[in-house]
């Protein structure tokens, strides 16, 4: 394995820790999830993790059917947490150290997020896991690990979804969706393409750094993506 990238964030949807489930959290997909980050970790590349929450709820789809979208959020925020503490488990399990940070003050379930710190971890070669989102309403979690990755001085920004890059429309509805090998920041702002929030490719593009988009399907879908194979999109 050589890896083309020294430090990475790790973006997970939270429909992505599902599997075949129609609600919460497969133990089987997360096992999976937590082997190859062991395998990347162990090669020598520094990860950061940050998870969405949408396989226990989602802030915005709530807050269109009524619900005060600040509360729906810090809902959504609470989700994220709960998968980071799952995904830090199987990672402890598999003898990977782990730790969650939380952009939300709750002291007695994991520690609260700090910049120094979290470096801290990273120094003494521990998995670090972003829960709670940035601690704010109003930003998605994909902005959260855009942020999360500008703070850490991450080479990449991975994120894991369920097809195999960025398409200019959605390939599961559209079989003759072309799909980009690289793309541009610009370019994916200009057209609206729904792969990431559109603040979080701002952001990315702003601190220059690339955005990798590609399948979390087998079991080396992340050691493929940080060496750079197989089959994904990048954006920079």
């Amino acid at each position: 394995m050589k890896p083309v990238y020294k430090r990475i964030l790790l973006k997970l949807s939270g429909e992505g820790l599902m599997g075949d489930l129609s609600f919460g959290m497969s133990a089987e997909v997360i096992k999976d999830l937590a082997a190859q980050i062991k395998k990347v970790h162990a090669d020598g590349v520094e990860v950061c993790i940050v998870v969405g929450g949408g396989n226990i709820f989602r802030g915005a789809k709530e807050a269109s059917k009524g619900m005060n979208r600040t509360v729906a959020d810090q809902v959504g925020m609470l989700a994220t947490v709960m998968n980071a503490l799952y995904i830090q488990n199987a990672l402890e399990a598999g003898g990977t150290p782990a730790r969650v940070l939380s952009g939300l003050n709750i002291p007695q379930v994991c520690e609260n997020y700090m910049y120094r710190r979290a470096l801290r971890h990273l120094e003494k070669g521990r998995v670090v896991i972003f829960a709670g989102g940035t601690g704010n309403p109003y930003f998605t979690t994909d902005t959260g690990a855009a942020l999360r990755a500008s703070e850490m001085q991450c080479d990449a920004l991975l994120k894991a979804t369920q097809v195999d890059g960025v398409y200019d429309s959605d390939p599961i509805h559209n079989p003759k969706a072309k799909k980009y090998k690289q793309i541009s920041y610009e370019e994916v702002i200009r057209r609206e393409l729904g792969v990431m929030d559109l603040t979080a490719v701002a952001l990315a593009k702003e601190n220059r750094i690339p955005i990798v988009v590609f399948s979390q399907h087998g079991t080396k879908a992340l050691e493929n993506a940080v060496c750079g194979r197989g089959e994904f999109t990048i954006i920079k």
